[in-house]
């Protein structure tokens, strides 16, 4: 009995021993404070906040999470990716240049990643300049022969990494990933005419569609926005080109049908991604086909957008008055948008967990401090539902203009009037409040 008691306080008070432990630590980057996001394709789902232990050092844990891509995400769009596997993860960088001063100091499984990440943009800028050179270089002449050689070359040393390297453990995530995510591979023996149709019969082939804890990661994602591209041609008119996505749409969907969990992830985000570009027939297509066909049940928030989207494009055209807007700023201050007299007025609904949102508002700001004479106000409606996460992304990115919230999330009251179902959405309204268009990006902003 005395020996049983030795080894439960022996197995409790190591506990922590095997507890896997994440240090990051980022040179130069002057902040206390960092958010950390677990992944799934292009979802972000907020993990924890977490604070230095002394300057651009974090230490935490991630014991009991599951498998799958972390983001460590700072201000400034400054983030770091990672592959959480049970095994510690140690990495070194520097504010100025995260990417390229990148070093992994412990984890091979990250190690692996961020090689296959670099192998990836140089197989494929080297391919393709490769692939031009033998399309339109004279066969007889001897440049030629060297030229494919080298492309085999490249090919036989990226499937190497693919198939070996990245290997050492079959059965771990990162290993799984790359098997999966892995660029398709044509070989230099078929005619340059034919690869296209090559990639469209062959590019899937490898693609594991069974293994479901991939959906934590920008594997499937990746992967079908790759194999849409290959159907992307812009000089046909908007009705070919959406004949010519559910193509490929049907090809995609019927190799995900093997599992229901990818499938269902797959379907939501082509169902986003064609939501964000306007191609309402192939969303139709795949609600028809897909949604209703095999009674997905889709994600709460994304079945609601769908409602909401339709709405929001039937009232929410140029010219129309928009409902007015009466919130408290962030220091208190009641902000009415029909009292606003400047010429024109931008609505920005955003939220700081969005990665997008993170991304444009700081540039935005960028136009709105640097007009050489103030011609439009911006209203930033945050739907957030945590005061402190609002005024912590407003202080972080200094944004001065008018920030307001009824910290009701989706379902405040502005979200509502205004239809909004995703973020960021953007309304540039004229002096009477009349919608001038939505805004669709940074270029259409600076163009108007």
């Amino acid at each position: 009995m005395k020996y049983f008691a030795l080894v439960l306080i022996f197995l409790i008070s190591n506990s922590n021993a095997f507890t896997q432990q994440i240090n990051i630590k980022v040179e130069n980057l002057n902040q206390e404070k960092a958010t950390l996001y677990s992944l799934s394709g292009e979802t972000s789902e907020f993990v924890d906040t977490l604070s230095a232990i002394n300057e651009g050092t974090f230490q935490f844990s991630l014991a009991k999470k599951r498998s799958g891509f972390y983001r460590f995400s700072c201000s400034n769009n400054k983030k770091i990716d990672l592959i959480y596997d049970n095994e510690d993860v140690e990495i070194i960088t520097d504010a100025n240049n995260i990417l390229d001063s990148l070093k992994v100091s412990k984890s091979e499984e990250n190690k692996i990643y961020y090689e296959f990440v670099k192998l990836n943009k140089d197989y494929k800028t080297k391919t393709e300049l490769l692939q031009l050179i033998i399309a339109r270089y004279p066969e007889t002449d001897n440049y030629y022969q060297i030229t494919k050689e080298k492309l085999n070359q490249i090919q036989e040393e990226y499937l190497y990494f693919v198939n070996v390297t990245a290997q050492i453990n079959p059965n771990s995530f990162i290993a799984r990933y790359v098997r999966t995510a892995q660029l398709p591979v044509v070989e230099s023996e078929v005619p340059f005419d034919e690869q296209l149709l090559n990639l469209k019969t062959h590019s899937l082939d490898n693609v594991n569609f069974n293994d479901d804890g991939l959906i934590y990661s920008d594997a499937f994602t990746n992967k079908t926005i790759e194999y849409l591209s290959f159907y992307r041609n812009p000089q046909l008119p908007m009705a070919l080109l959406e004949k010519e996505f559910q193509t490929a749409v049907d090809s995609i969907l019927n190799k995900a049908k093997v599992n229901d969990i990818v499938y269902k992830h797959i379907v939501e985000y082509m169902l986003d991604g064609f939501k964000k570009f306007g191609f309402d027939n192939v969303i139709n297509y795949i609600i028809d086909n897909y949604v209703i066909a095999d009674d997905i049940c889709l994600d709460e928030k994304l079945e609601t957008a769908l409602e909401r989207r339709i709405q929001q494009n039937k009232l929410f055209k140029p010219g129309f008055i928009v409902p007015d807007i009466e919130f408290a700023d962030s220091s208190g201050l009641m902000i009415k948008l029909s009292e606003i007299t400047i010429e024109k007025t931008l609505l920005i609904f955003y939220a700081s967990w969005c990665p997008h949102c993170t991304d444009m508002l700081p540039q935005i700001y960028n136009l709105y401090k640097n007009q050489k004479e103030k011609k439009f106000e911006v209203i930033a409606i945050s739907i957030d539902t945590s005061k402190t996460d609002w005024l912590n992304f407003i202080r972080t990115n200094k944004l001065d203009w008018l920030n307001i919230s009824d910290l009701k999330g989706w379902e405040g009251k502005a979200v509502l009037d205004y239809n909004i179902y995703a973020t960021p959405t953007l309304f540039l309204l004229d002096r009477e409040k009349k919608l001038i268009k939505p805004i669709i990006d940074l270029n259409e902003l600076k163009a108007l």
